[in-house]
């Protein structure tokens, strides 16, 4: 059986979830009271407690069936971040030029599909591996590409262009797409009080990204 499965966590609780990204970053201060900072990772990484989402037993007992699938930490899984569900702005719909991913050279097929974060000094380019079903949509040269075009890897994010349809050369390759995170459970233990849930206290399920 494959390390990961390509299941999505229960959307509903997802949306109720608290996290974000986190950074590692090392700071040494000198002598001097200067500070050397240096990080040890490229790239950032997510970290989420879903049992903010969990508002009823029938959302309880849902998160327990897929903990229980997925054996703990075991098996990885499909994650829809709340807060950064697209590659459009917030509130805004996916484009097919929303983000562009490459230029052409007349013989490359494929492509990854990346979201950039800023851009006025470091910009961030982080890498989308698990694009959700039926929403990737794609453009060459500002002109959306018909699904006779293109495929895209679901379980890796690349987008391949058919046989002669390779972008020209200097055209820009866009991108639109909702996307999911590659996660596990960040605990082989559920701790789960019914009498505390009924009062209002939640239990705490921790969730972490992981590489594809």
């Amino acid at each position: 059986m494959p390390s990961f499965h390509e299941v999505l966590f229960p959307i509903d609780v997802a949306r109720g979830a608290a996290g974000g990204p986190e950074r590692v970053t090392e700071i040494v201060t000198t002598a001097t009271g200067r500070e050397e900072r240096n990080t040890r990772r490229a790239d950032s990484r997510r970290r989420w407690d879903a049992g903010y989402g969990v508002k009823s037993l029938a959302a309880l007992h849902a998160v327990l069936a897929f903990f229980e699938e997925r054996r703990g930490r075991l098996y990885g899984f499909r994650w829809r971040d709340p807060m950064d569900p697209a590659s459009s702005p917030p509130g805004s719909p996916v484009t097919p030029h929303d983000q562009v991913i490459g230029s052409g050279d007349g013989a490359t097929r494929m492509f990854a599909l990346t979201k950039t974060y800023g851009g006025l000094v470091a910009p961030y380019v982080r890498r989308i591996a698990k694009p959700a079903p039926g929403t990737v949509r794609v453009a060459v040269g500002g002109a959306e590409q018909g699904e006779d075009a293109f495929t895209c890897d679901l379980s890796t994010g690349t987008v391949i262009f058919a046989a002669g349809r390779a972008p020209a050369a200097g055209a820009t390759v866009s991108a639109g797409f909702v996307f999911d995170v590659p996660v596990r459970f960040d605990t082989d233990y559920l701790e789960i009080n019914l009498s505390h849930f009924a009062a209002g206290e939640i239990p705490r399920i921790p969730i972490v990204e992981i590489q594809p």
